[in-house]
């Protein structure tokens, strides 16, 4: 086992490959104490040069629906009506706190999240 810090591209595509052939190690074994060291590395490597960034308020609101199963209806009376909640859906208003806080308790959505700013649709 021979692992060392991924500080290029072409380190990081050599640790994925590596990966790929040991993945399914053993834990507590020479090979899966190389994959959790290897995924470590690739981890903070993605981290630092592939950030994904975090989802605009409405946008985590509807993932969550997703997972969740829920429909556009499912959120009148913790955002409001049937047409602020589409209002609020589709970007025409803003999220006030009090929705921020409801979503929050019910969808278990970081208020930080829901704090970010977004555009409103025109």
């Amino acid at each position: 086992m021979k692992i060392k810090p991924i500080k290029s591209e072409q380190d990081y595509e050599k640790a994925l490959d590596r990966l790929e052939v040991i993945f399914d190690a053993k834990i507590n074994t020479k090979e899966g104490d190389e994959a959790e060291i290897l995924s470590m590395l690739i981890d903070n490597y993605e981290n630092q040069y592939y950030p994904i960034d975090a989802p605009d308020p409405i946008e985590a609101i509807k993932i969550r629906m997703e997972e969740m199963n829920l429909k556009q209806k499912d959120l009148v009376g913790i955002i409001g009506g049937k047409s602020r909640v589409s209002e609020i859906l589709n970007k025409k208003k803003k999220l006030t706190v009090d929705m921020i806080r409801e979503l929050e308790r019910i969808l278990h959505i970081s208020a930080s999240v829901l704090v970010n700013n977004y555009q409103l649709s025109k």
